[in-house]
């Protein structure tokens, strides 16, 4: 790690006074004091882009994730979630701020559009997120299959990207890496579980993931944002679906719930850009953000 590299870092894992947040959710700046300027080298517009998908990934995530708070099986699960929803929350906040601070290298005035404006105020076909982090989970299986898909995806990528050669978005991916092994080892546990309890239980998450997993493939996609910024970005294309179960070997996809030959089934899709089909209504404007579909309580039947 270089000294800017530990310098942001060191900034951004401080301990703070106020403990009612989670980290990268209070009301400051989560970047606050952290040196904006983009690398010498580094095309900051694209820069900007690839935090802006990163960012939007998260975001969506964990409002999806709020949307089950109060209808989980138990308590226990309950803030199991919301903590991963905060996390991701945290995540989406310092990866919008990051898009912020680049963006604004570009711009005469010095200041880019700021984490609000880019979270509430752009309309839907301009979020960058897969669609797998917006997908509508029909049940608790399907929640806790997409979020080790997902989880599994992130971490790898988070650990690539912790090498990156933009001092801040190594920082946040360091950072990030430690929540997302959390993320990726809670879902684990719930889709081995379920796999390996009653015929019930293992039928509805072999269903539930045969119904995710072709979402899996845009995860892989390569796109022209990343391929701009050698260097700083991942390729994604390194992160082969075939291997995404090596992620954790206690959880082996494929062999455990013998879902050989879905692989060849992963949807092509397009990478980044799509909008998000299912969240618009909850992301038009500031105040409509509860309104998007929530689960179906009859979706939780069988699980309570």
């Amino acid at each position: 790690m270089t000294d800017d590299e530990f310098a942001v870092y060191q900034s951004l894992s401080e301990e703070t006074e106020d403990h009612r947040w989670a980290f990268g959710t209070g009301f400051t700046d989560p970047l606050e004091g952290i040196d904006p300027s983009v690398p010498d080298g580094v095309d900051a517009r694209a820069l900007a882009d690839y935090c802006l998908m990163l960012g939007d990934d998260a975001l969506i995530y964990s409002h999806r994730l709020q949307q089950w708070m109060t209808r989980l099986p138990e308590l226990e699960e309950e803030t199991a979630l919301a903590n991963i929803a905060l996390d991701l929350l945290g995540q989406a906040r310092m990866l919008l701020a990051r898009a912020s601070q680049a963006e604004g290298t570009l711009l005469a005035g010095g200041k880019g559009r700021d984490e609000d404006q880019l979270a509430f105020f752009r309309d839907e076909h301009e979020f960058r997120n897969v669609r797998l982090a917006e997908h509508l989970d029909a049940d608790f299986a399907e929640l806790t299959g997409r979020l080790l898909i997902f989880s599994a995806w992130r971490l790898a990528l988070f650990g690539r990207l912790a090498a990156s050669a933009d001092p801040v978005l190594a920082a946040i991916a360091a950072k990030g890496v430690r929540e997302l092994a959390y993320h990726r080892d809670y879902a684990a546990q719930w889709v081995i579980r379920l796999g390996d309890g009653t015929s019930l239980s293992r039928g509805k998450m072999r269903a539930a993931l045969e119904a995710i997993w072709p979402l899996a493939g845009e995860l892989f996609q390569p796109d022209p944002v990343t391929s701009a910024l050698p260097g700083v970005a991942c390729d994604v294309c390194c992160l082969l679906p075939s291997k995404l179960h090596d992620c954790n070997p206690s959880c082996n996809l494929h062999g455990d719930l013998r879902l050989a030959g879905l692989a060849e089934r992963v949807r092509p899709a397009d990478h980044h850009g799509g909008g998000v089909e299912h969240a618009a209504p909850a992301l038009g404007r500031r105040h409509e953000r509860h309104v998007c579909q929530a689960p179906d309580d009859r979706a939780l039947a069988g699980q309570r």
